[in-house]
C-alpha cells in the first residue's frame, strides 16, 4: 500500500518514477559529498594532533625560560609591556563541497626586538622567540580547529539528508511506484477483460 494517497495514472507514474530518479541522484551527491568531507577531516586530525604537541613543547619551553629570565632580572612584567600588542591578522575563506574553510593570514616579520637590551638576558630573549612561535602555531591551530567544526557540523548534516532520502523518501517513491504499477496492470486485465467479453457477445449476437 502507498503511505500517500496516490491516483494511479500514467502521469502519476511517469512524475513520481523521475522524482525517485533525482531523489537517488540527491543521494549519490549528499553520500560522495559526506565522503570528501570526511577525507578533508581525516587530514586534518592528524594536523591538530602534530600542531597540539608542538604548541605544548614549545609552551613549556617559553614558560620555563620566562621563569628563569623572572629569577635572574626579577619580575618581567614592565618588560614585556613594552611588547606592542600584535594585531596583523585577516581571515579569508576557502570552499570544499560548499563548506567555508577559514585560511588565518599573518603576515610574518623578522624578529625584531621590541625592547631594551640593557634590562634583559639570553633567557628572556629565548622566552620571548619561543612565544612567538607558540603564536604562529596558535593561528595554525584555531585555523584546523575552526576548520573541524565546520567539517563536522556539514557531515552531520549531510549525513541526516543522505539517510532520509535512503531511509524514507527513496522508499516512499518506490512504494508508490509499486502501488500504481501494480494497480494500472490490475485496470489494464479489468479492461482486456471486459473487451473480450463484449466481443464474445457481439460473436453471439
Amino acid at each position: 500500500m502507498a503511505t500517500k494517497q496516490v491516483f494511479p495514472t500514467k502521469g502519476n507514474l511517469i512524475a513520481i518514477k523521475k522524482t525517485n530518479a533525482l531523489a537517488h541522484l540527491g543521494y549519490d551527491l549528499m553520500d560522495r559529498k559526506r565522503n570528501i568531507l570526511i577525507r578533508e577531516m581525516m587530514t586534518m586530525i592528524d594536523d591538530v594532533r602534530k600542531l597540539r604537541d608542538e604548541i605544548s613543547i614549545t609552551y613549556k619551553k617559553a614558560y620555563l625560560a620566562l621563569q628563569e629570565a623572572n629569577i635572574t632580572l626579577g619580575i618581567v612584567n614592565n618588560i614585556a609591556n613594552a611588547i606592542p600588542i600584535d594585531d596583523g591578522l585577516s581571515i579569508t575563506y576557502r570552499s570544499v563541497m560548499g563548506v567555508e574553510i577559514p585560511k588565518l593570514s599573518y603576515v610574518k616579520e623578522a624578529i625584531s626586538v621590541k625592547y631594551g637590551f640593557s634590562n634583559t638576558n639570553t633567557k628572556f630573549d629565548y622566552a620571548y622567540k619561543n612565544f612567538l612561535k607558540v603564536r604562529d602555531l596558535t593561528i595554525l591551530l584555531a585555523e584546523v580547529d575552526n576548520s573541524l567544526y565546520r567539517l563536522a557540523n556539514a557531515i552531520r548534516k549531510a549525513r541526516k539528508r543522505a539517510n532520509a532520502l535512503k531511509n524514507v523518501v527513496i522508499p516512499e517513491f518506490e512504494r508508490n511506484i509499486k502501488f500504481i504499477t501494480e494497480a494500472l496492470e490490475e485496470k489494464e486485465r479489468e479492461d482486456f477483460s471486459r473487451k473480450k467479453v463484449i466481443k464474445s457477445t457481439k460473436s453471439v449476437s
